[in-house]
């Protein structure tokens, strides 16, 4: 115990070390104070008994009946006195008296019971340890056995130095006691208030802890997303309620390392595992925006997922967030959009082809003459001419951009021979241009495409880099294969793409700023029709660029069909 207790204090209480003294804690200050008196009496009345057996005259010197009276009075006392009531250490009274008691009764039976005065080692342990006091207790500690060896010695009729060493032994080595008790009792009393310290540390900071869970938990389960995040190793540390719902409605496909089966943009066939977003990330790659989808009939959903890795202690990887949005209805209105281009786009058409071609028809009659006849009238023609051949383009542009996603028909293709055909086709464009091809792929080289879609994507990548290279240069097209893709790259030497618009190459109607200063003609659709093709397909297309040095396209198509 300490100073600052105010009840039961002087009780012995050394800093709870063990389980007895954590349940003596809990218990009323006179049962304490009763059990601390205990360890006393037991010894006290064993060896009195043994004593009265061996010499019955013992019970009748007074100082032993005294002595025995005067403990009896401390035991009743100890139980019976509401020490709780009266003043801060006044239970320290008890082995004050002991002492006095264990005095009387080595005095009176010293000669029949030798060490009775060794028992002054309880009230001494007590008073040390009650940690009240502390001077007081230590010269009480060495005074009180003092005076009871001293009270055996014939001091006044000259003692030997035996006597008088035999006198300072015993106090001095309770004393010695005293002050190790308190040394021990005062290191233990700083170690438990800086476990008390960080024990409440530790507690405030698990129920904040368990608060920021509580919260967050509840802020996870509100949003209309699905959040998972994974350790490094891919086991999930945290989700939310959207994506275990997610979960369990898929739990009849699930497989056994993933637990929720998406689809590929087939709709149809299961996502690879390489390919899933959460071993996308747990591989530690980066992404948004990469559409999956999972269900079957009109039950399936469109998901958008994104991925950001997290780093441990160490600055490596130590696991990934990835995010689920539901973008069905962003997919459905996109198609709606296509739909609406496509029957647009087809019933301008007809229309446009009867200009183009009876245009094409009044100009082919006009003869030299004729044309100088008619004046400027026969330069409106051809203006109209040209514009209808542009119009024409646009629209026709347009329907292939609504339908490049739609109708695939991938099969084992050679890329090589295709490739090779689409340059052939092109080097009357490229000679004119002043631009050279060189081309550098094996024969035959394998992928699960479908040709005439993936000779669209070749010819507009060939003919754009050709068109952006005004003033000569070279275009290389190269392509190989590391066994699972096919990666096919077309580079030029021309304007190139500044780093802001590389980003937006494969929207829909978008030129660069450098094309437009150019004047170079096109809609902005080619790469954007390139883009949903390869998809398709299940591969992926990439732009790097340097303004002033060229432009880099990358395609990757599978080599083999996606496993069902």
């Amino acid at each position: 115990m300490n100073g600052r207790s105010s009840v039961g204090a002087g009780i012995p209480d050394p800093l709870q070390p063990t389980k007895l003294l954590f349940h003596l804690r809990r218990l009323g200050p006179r049962a304490r104070i009763g059990l601390c008196h205990l360890p006393l009496t037991v010894v006290l009345t064993f060896a009195m008994i043994a004593a009265t057996v061996a010499s019955p005259i013992l019970l009748e010197r007074e100082l032993v009946v005294a002595g025995l009276a005067g403990h009896g009075m401390l035991i009743l006392a100890a139980w019976l006195v509401p020490w709780e009531r009266l003043p801060h250490g006044a239970p320290l009274l008890i082995p004050v008296c002991d002492l006095v008691v264990i005095g009387l009764l080595h005095n009176g039976a010293s000669d029949i019971l030798r060490g009775l005065a060794a028992l002054a080692v309880f009230p001494v342990i007590w008073l040390s340890v009650s940690g009240m006091f502390p001077w007081a207790a230590a010269i009480i500690s060495f005074v009180g056995p003092l005076a009871i060896m001293a009270a055996s010695v014939p001091l006044l009729s000259g003692a030997t130095g035996t006597q008088l060493t035999s006198m300072f032994l015993l106090p001095l080595m309770l004393l010695a006691v005293s002050l190790a008790i308190r040394s021990v009792a005062g290191n233990v009393a700083v170690q438990q208030r800086q476990l008390e310290r960080q024990d409440r540390e530790l507690r405030e900071l698990l129920n904040s802890s368990i608060e920021r869970e509580r919260l967050l938990g509840t802020v996870l389960d509100t949003v209309d997303v699905g959040i998972v995040a994974v350790d490094a190793q891919g086991k999930t540390i945290l989700s939310n309620e959207w994506l275990r719902q997610l979960t369990r409605r898929t739990a009849a496909q699930a497989t056994a390392e993933e637990g929720l089966v998406l689809l590929g943009q087939d709709r149809e066939a299961v996502l690879p595992v390489d390919k899933h977003p959460i071993r996308r990330a747990v591989n530690g790659e980066e992404f948004g925006d990469y559409v999956v989808w999972t269900g079957t009939g009109n039950e399936q959903r469109a998901l958008g997922t994104a991925a950001r890795s997290m780093r441990g202690r160490d600055g490596g990887f130590g696991g990934a967030v990835i995010a689920f949005s539901d973008v069905t209805g962003l997919y459905e209105a996109v198609s709606a959009k296509d739909e609406l281009i496509a029957n647009v786009s087809h019933d301008l058409r007809a229309p446009l082809t009867s200009i183009f071609g009876n245009l094409e028809l009044v100009l082919d009659q006009l003869d030299i003459d004729a044309e100088a006849t008619l004046g400027s009238m026969g330069q409106y023609l051809r203006y109209s001419h040209h514009s209808a051949e542009r119009l024409l383009e646009l629209v026709s542009d347009l329907l292939l951009s609504a339908s490049a996603a739609t109708t695939i028909h991938p099969r084992k293709t050679d890329l090589a021979g295709l490739v090779q055909s689409c340059v052939g086709a092109v080097r009357p464009q490229a000679q004119a241009a002043k631009v050279s091809i060189v081309t550098d792929f094996p024969s035959p080289l394998w992928a699960h495409a479908d040709p005439a879609r993936i000779a669209q994507v070749v010819d507009n990548l060939i003919s754009n880099a050709i068109k952006y290279s005004p003033d000569g240069g070279e275009v290389r097209v190269t392509a190989t294969s590391n066994g699972r893709e096919a990666i096919l790259e077309v580079r030029d030497s021309g304007l190139g793409i500044s780093p802001h618009d590389v980003s937006r190459v494969f929207d829909k109607f978008f030129r660069s700023n450098e094309v437009r200063d150019a004047a170079i003609p096109g809609t902005g659709l080619g790469l954007s029709i390139a883009k949903a093709i390869v998809d398709r397909h299940g591969g992926s297309i990439q732009c790097t660029s340097t303004p002033g040095e060229g432009t880099s396209m990358n395609v990757t198509l599978p080599v083999e069909p996606a496993l069902a």
